[in-house]
């Protein structure tokens, strides 16, 4: 054990020492805060300095399109013909053409554009006219439109979950879905990551020969046991330093961003906002609050850890009896295969995480990393979550072996062209780890 011990402080302070590591662990919160905020920003100010010009040949939308900070429109009376030259040589970014129109049968409205434009701002125009050819059929058939919106209702069902003590416990699917895949997704993407590293740590060290010098000292389950876990360690670290530094990152830009949208939501809302928001705000946190998180966290690191143990055992045996990644190929996708299943299979689960098909994906090994992780979020009974782990922990011990035995022989193994059919031979006549 001691040895073991030795050769997974090598693996991870050797690892964690390195620039390419302390470069990734910089740059992945800046780079995930980009993913998660970017589109965001460049959505809240992709609508500025916009120009349209507007001909009303219906005479009826003189005072529908008013211009604001962000859009200008100019009402125009020429033919179309003239205002289509104009826009070519002028810098509006479109033209919206209002033909003399039924109400009963509105059709012929036409945006011309410069460019091709962002689904919001056409569907922008096209809510201001239905909003008004709506208040025109109204005003006909003489009923009060205030009348009719206090008809409208938007009711919000709550979800509980009764325990089989009868106790209740409130729900949030919307929560548990984020929650779920977000959780699986890390796993999926940890268990490729550092399963290659290992596999070509392994190989790089058996390219340069420095394993024979190793293994004079060591035994070769322990020198891959000492890699796998030190490289295990590699990745929580790397992990932990995201999520703070992910942590820090999302909170400053969030702040901004929260002003930012509150500002634009204030200009477009006016005196609706203070009833709004403090219901979005309550809602967010009660669904967040509905989610077991000690149990989610706790079972995230079981998973995390163990699924990655599984896989990064085989992965190692994989580099063991390859010379290059071009060898190591053929053996990747059939050992990954269930991870690639499991991603797939993450939208059927989540229309029924307590069906027959989730359950037991959850309790095979291969599979149940990712996909008892997106079942957690929305509950499950304490008896499949024990049997899931208890089935991991023996289907690690398993992989375990199965590499031990490929490793052992495939380690000191030079030039030959390896296949399914020499592991197989290597596994049967390797009697001892």
């Amino acid at each position: 054990m001691n040895k073991i011990n030795i050769i997974i402080a090598r693996e991870f302070l050797t690892r964690v020492r390195k620039k390419s590591f302390i470069i990734a662990s910089l740059l992945g919160p800046i780079i995930m805060g980009a993913v998660l905020f970017l589109p965001a920003y460049f959505a809240m100010n992709s609508q500025g300095s916009k120009s349209f010009v507007v001909i009303d040949e219906s005479e009826q939308m003189e005072t529908l399109f008013v211009s604001d900070e962000d859009i200008e429109y100019r009402y125009v009376i020429m033919s179309l013909e003239e205002a289509k030259r104009d826009l070519r040589e002028n810098d509006a970014d479109g033209l919206i053409y209002i033909p003399a129109f039924n109400v009963e049968d509105p059709k012929g409205f036409i945006l011309y554009a410069t460019s091709n434009q962002s689904l919001s701002t056409i569907s922008d125009i096209e809510r201001k006219i239905d909003n008004y050819i709506e208040e025109i059929r109204l005003e006909a058939s003489g009923l009060d439109k205030a009348i009719i919106d206090s008809f409208k209702v938007n009711i919000e069902v709550s979800t509980i979950n009764l325990s089989e003590t009868g106790a209740e416990q409130e729900s949030s699917s919307g929560a548990a879905t984020v929650i779920g895949y977000i959780a699986s997704f890390l796993i999926y993407m940890f268990v490729f990551i550092y399963g290659a590293m290992c596999m070509r740590g392994v190989i790089e060290e058996k390219n340069s020969r420095i394993v024979e010098v190793i293994l004079s000292s060591v035994k070769p389950f322990e020198l891959m046991m000492g890699k796998v876990i030190g490289i295990a360690m590699v990745g929580l670290t790397q992990f932990v330093l995201w999520i703070l530094l992910t942590g820090a990152v999302t909170m400053g830009v969030s702040a901004v961003m929260v002003s930012d949208g509150a500002e634009m939501a204030q200009v477009a809302a006016g005196d609706n906002i203070i009833q709004m928001e403090p219901t979005l705000i309550e809602n967010a946190f009660s669904a967040l609050g509905a989610v077991n998180f000690p149990l989610v966290i706790g079972a995230f690191l079981f998973y995390f850890i163990g699924g990655y143990l599984l896989y990064g055992a085989l992965f190692a045996a994989i580099g063991s009896a390859s010379d290059s990644d071009a060898d190591a190929q053929q053996f990747i996708f059939p050992v990954t295969a269930p991870l690639i299943v499991s991603i797939i299979s993450l939208s059927i689960v989540l229309e029924d995480p307590h069906g027959s098909i989730a359950f037991w994906m959850s309790i095979i090994p291969f599979t149940s990393p990712i996909i008892m992780m997106m079942r957690i979020p929305f509950g499950v009974a304490p008896w499949e979550l024990i049997l899931s782990m208890s089935m991991l922990i023996l289907g690690f011990l398993f992989t375990l072996w199965i590499a031990g035995r490929i490793y052992r022989i495939g380690i000191l193994m030079h030039g030959t062209k390896v296949n399914w059919k020499i592991l197989a031979k290597w596994f049967m006549t390797s009697d001892e780890m």
